[in-house]
């Protein structure tokens, strides 16, 4: 019996886990497709449960909305082709739909072997991007205000 552990311990001990580096356009494009699937069938699960949907928690506890309320609605929107309400809905949600109809054919690519793997961002291109996502999440919320009556 020990010997087996000492064995399997071994062969655990060797081996290795190789993982293809993404993107953060392709983690995007990746749980963007994940919520599409969610928003198609969200009408059928919000049908079995009264139609109560899963509330804001921002906007239950201060009844100021976040900068992502209406995601879920927009998403539903958006996964059955209804662009206006959407954009209506949530901006944002278009402004992904967009990113991953570009970036969904280059994952794709690199899955098959056609495109080279993405190469690592320097920390200022990241910093850049992260002040982008930034000024994106605040119009984003803007909207919302303004959506909601508070501005």
């Amino acid at each position: 019996m020990r010997s087996i552990r000492l064995l399997m311990f071994r062969l655990v001990r060797s081996a290795v886990i190789v993982r293809r580096v993404y993107s953060v356009p392709e983690h995007i494009t990746m749980f963007s497709a994940g919520a599409v699937a969610v928003g198609a069938v969200y009408p059928a699960i919000m049908a079995h449960t009264g139609g109560q949907g899963i509330p804001c928690p921002l906007r239950a506890l201060t009844g100021v909305p976040c900068p992502f309320c209406g995601l879920t609605t927009a998403t539903v929107a958006l996964a059955h082709g209804q662009w206006s309400v959407a954009a209506a809905t949530s901006p944002l949600v278009c402004l992904v739909a967009l990113m991953v109809t570009g970036t969904a054919p280059v994952l794709a690519a690199r899955a098959a072997g056609m495109v080279s793997l993405p190469r690592p961002a320097s920390d200022h291109a990241r910093r850049r991007i992260t002040r982008v996502m930034y000024v994106i999440a605040a119009l984003n919320w803007v909207f919302e205000l303004h959506r909601y009556g508070f501005a």
